[in-house]
């Protein structure tokens, strides 16, 4: 956080990247390391699924605060305030950081710098990819471009490369065996579907909301409170029903709400009003994605060994964060290829009418059938949004198959067949109240490929 302030410095657009590739790094390793904390310091069952559905409900909620603490300082401030605004925050997490948390434990191995280069390179490249690829608001592709085809080219082979290494390494920055539990990996691909469809959706709805409906940066954030208390009731609700009822039944259910939001979403207009066209759909949106955070957290982090628990937190991140990338890539591309398409239909259908105006109406006509097309487009990126979670459901349904007991605690010994990363007698010793918090040594390496 504190080298986010950076940013507000920024003269230019290389200093403000330099500086959100400084605070990527910070975030990398704070992120798996509070998940890492969790997994050791709380045993697997109900002390464990309360610590979690907190962590995800304060997720939520400083994705929300955020928006609305940035609207406040944009509107009355200034935009740099958004990044300066971090340093006390950091500070004070930093001062609390050193009394509260328990001293880590160390762990011998080396750092596989061959792996962390080739996966932060591959990340890197594929993102920048995506990012470059998607439609342009004027309707042009760019999947085709050549430094688009290049850097997905070379992210393919960069990520190539990292699986042959981390095979053959012996302290590989990804073993293998954490991803030999289906359950595992089935929340990983979970985590990717929900960053796909979620960060598409703030972008263009915050874009919709502010350019068609004309809400300032604050009134934005302000649009989005009534997202909290949804997530919160059903994180709540989720740790609580999650020994009774089982987290695949609470996956599919909360993928299958979600999608069934962003269907609904997906009818906003024009002339929609809050009440009418997205405060309905927020609060069903957050109904359905609290119990996804909760238990891709949970799910993402059962029986594994303790010296690989960052890695498996980093897992869940990346998921996210690489989503968002292809989110933005793929439905962008939906959206804005339908916007231009909207936009072409109606200039000639008003050309075969022959209507034809100047000045003021002419704006104003121009200005409608622009935010008829924005309405348009979005609505066709969240149904592209609410197919991906509907795709989340189905990866729930067909590859999750973690039962009530996996997580009730009851059993902490047993693992399902063919998974070889079950807690050791030895390194169960971290339930008693007195021991030290055994922090996993990749915790610290899987930072180079996290951001």
């Amino acid at each position: 956080m504190l080298f986010r302030s950076l940013g507000g410095f920024a003269t230019d657009q290389a200093w403000l990247i330099a500086a959100r590739a400084v605070q990527g790094a910070g975030a990398a390793m704070a992120a798996p390391t509070a998940l890492s904390l969790i997994a050791v310091t709380f045993p697997e069952g109900p002390p464990r699924n309360r610590a979690t559905a907190v962590y995800s409900a304060m997720a939520i909620l400083g994705l929300v605060a955020g928006l609305l603490a940035g609207g406040l300082l944009v509107t009355y401030l200034s935009w740099r305030w958004v990044f300066f605004v971090n340093v006390p925050i950091g500070l004070a997490v930093a001062a609390a950081a050193t009394r509260v948390l328990p001293t880590s434990g160390r762990q011998a191995g080396r750092f596989d710098l061959p792996g962390a280069v080739t996966a932060t390179a591959g990340v890197a490249a594929l993102v920048y990819g995506l990012s470059n690829a998607a439609t342009t608001p004027d309707g042009v592709s760019h999947w085709g471009d050549a430094k688009v085809i290049a850097a997905l080219a070379a992210a393919a082979v960069l990520l190539a490369a990292f699986v042959v290494i981390e095979a053959r390494s012996a302290d590989p920055l990804l073993p293998f065996r954490v991803l030999r539990s289906r359950d595992r990996s089935g929340a990983y691909l979970i985590s990717l579907c929900v960053g796909t469809a979620l960060l598409g959706m703030f972008f263009f709805l915050t874009l919709f909301i502010q350019d068609v409906w004309g809400y300032s940066a604050l009134k934005a954030g302000v649009a989005y409170l009534p997202f909290i208390p949804a997530v919160l009731v059903t994180t709540v609700l989720t740790q609580q029903a999650v020994t009774r009822i089982g987290a695949r039944p609470l996956l599919i259910a909360g993928s299958a709400v979600s999608a069934g939001a962003m269907v609904w979403l997906s009818r906003i207009t024009e002339h929609s009003t809050f009440a009418g066209g997205m405060l309905g759909p927020e609060i069903v949106l957050g109904a359905g994605l609290g119990p996804l955070f909760v238990l891709i957290f949970l799910v993402g982090l059962t029986k594994v060994r303790d010296n690989d628990t960052g890695v498996a937190s980093s897992l869940v991140n990346v998921g996210q964060q690489v989503g968002g990338s292809i989110g933005l890539a793929v439905i962008g591309t939906v959206v804005w290829s339908a916007v231009a398409s909207s936009v072409r239909s109606q200039f000639a259908a008003a050309a075969r009418a022959g209507v034809h105006a100047s000045g003021a109406r002419a704006a104003a006509a121009q200005a409608q059938m622009y935010h008829h097309a924005l309405a348009t487009g979005f609505s066709r990126g969240y149904l592209v949004s609410a197919g991906v979670l509907a795709l989340a459901a189905i990866i729930a349904l067909a590859v999750t198959r973690i039962g009530r007991q996996d997580l009730s605690g009851a059993d902490p010994m047993s693992e399902p067949a063919g998974d070889a990363s079950s807690p050791m007698p030895s390194e169960l010793s971290h339930h008693n109240g007195s021991r030290q918090a055994h922090l996993p040594g990749p915790s610290a390496s899987t930072a180079a490929w996290t951001s």
